[in-house]
Order: structure tokens, then C-alpha cells, then sequence
């Protein structure tokens, strides 16, 4: 994970900069599978208070922990906790709705357009597709916010799809060849 450290209205020795790299080494295994995670950090001092917010960007999401005290060593191991707190609860959560989905039957939504209709595309996206399976898909799928997710699918080695249906439950397109 890059971690960035900046200070507001203080100094920060290299030795509070290796408390920082080893208290965030605890939040490498959240995001072992993402080299592009970043975390900010920025360390304040207000009125004789310490102040260290951290705030971890990884595929999307974002998190954020702050914590205010008279040590900054306190502030950091406190930030640093509820951040963890965060990322497992997130995980968690995403987890019991993956495990409450079932992969039935597909249901046609494609309805056949007339051929008087134009289409305007107003955006064009364009990123690689990483090998993962169904769930992991599932789970970036939501962690992002979106409807549908393109991925490889490491299972049957083919490009596929997972979509959010309208009654809450997840749908998976693969490509026949």
C-alpha cells in the first residue's frame, strides 16, 4: 500500500513515519489483491490536541478514520482501529449479501428496440479485466456502486458478467464460444 504522510501545524519525525508504515502494514491483508491501494495520511496539532486522520482509497471505496487525543500515538492506534472496524464490517456485510444470492435462472430482460430509435453514447469506459471469481466479482460490483460488473472469470476462463437485478438478487452472463 503507498502511503503518503503530510503534517499541518507540526513535524513529524521518522520515527512517528515507521509507527505510521507499521501500524498500516496491519491493513495490507484487506488489500493484498489491490497494488494500487493508497493512504493518506495527515497528522495536526490543534490547541495542544493531536490530530491523525487517515483515509484509504482502494478500488473505489474509501475509507476514513480519525481520532483526536493528547498522544499522537493514541490518535494513530485509535484512527488505525477504526479503520479496521470499518473495512470488516464493509466486508462483512458484502459477504452475507453474496451468500443470500442464488444463481438461478436468468430472466430475459432485452426487450427488442425499434429501428427508428437512435442511441446517443455519452460516456466510454475503458479498463483491464482482471481474473477473479464470481463472488470477488460480486463484491467489487459493490463496493463501487454499480449495477453490473465485467470480469474474467477465473473459474471457466471467459470474460462474464455479474449484474444487480431489480428484485435484489444478482444475475451472472457468461460468453459462449
Amino acid at each position: 500500500m503507498n502511503i503518503t504522510v503530510t503534517a499541518r501545524k507540526t513535524m513529524v519525525k521518522d520515527s512517528f513515519r515507521e509507527k505510521i508504515e507499521k501500524k498500516l502494514a496491519k491493513l495490507d491483508k484487506f488489500f493484498q489483491d489491490d497494488p494500487t491501494a493508497e493512504a493518506s495520511v495527515l497528522v495536526s496539532n490543534e490547541n495542544g490536541r493531536e490530530r491523525v486522520e487517515i483515509t484509504v482509497r482502494s478500488r473505489g471505496m474509501l475509507y476514513r478514520g480519525e481520532r483526536v487525543s493528547e498522544d499522537r500515538a493514541i490518535s494513530l492506534n485509535g484512527a488505525v482501529d477504526l479503520l479496521i472496524q470499518q473495512i470488516v464490517k464493509n466486508k462483512k456485510k458484502l459477504e452475507k449479501r453474496v451468500k443470500e444470492v442464488n444463481f438461478g435462472a436468468f430472466d430475459d430482460y432485452a426487450a427488442p428496440a425499434s429501428e427508428s430509435e437512435e442511441f446517443e453514447v455519452v460516456r466510454n469506459k475503458r479498463f483491464v479485466l482482471k481474473p477473479m471469481d464470481i463472488n470477488e466479482a460480486i463484491l467489487q460490483m459493490n463496493m463501487i456502486g454499480h449495477q453490473f460488473f465485467i470480469f474474467h472469470n477465473s473459474e471457466s476462463d471467459t470474460v462474464s458478467v455479474v449484474y444487480r437485478r431489480n428484485d435484489g438478487g444478482y444475475g451472472l452472463i457468461e460468453v459462449e464460444e
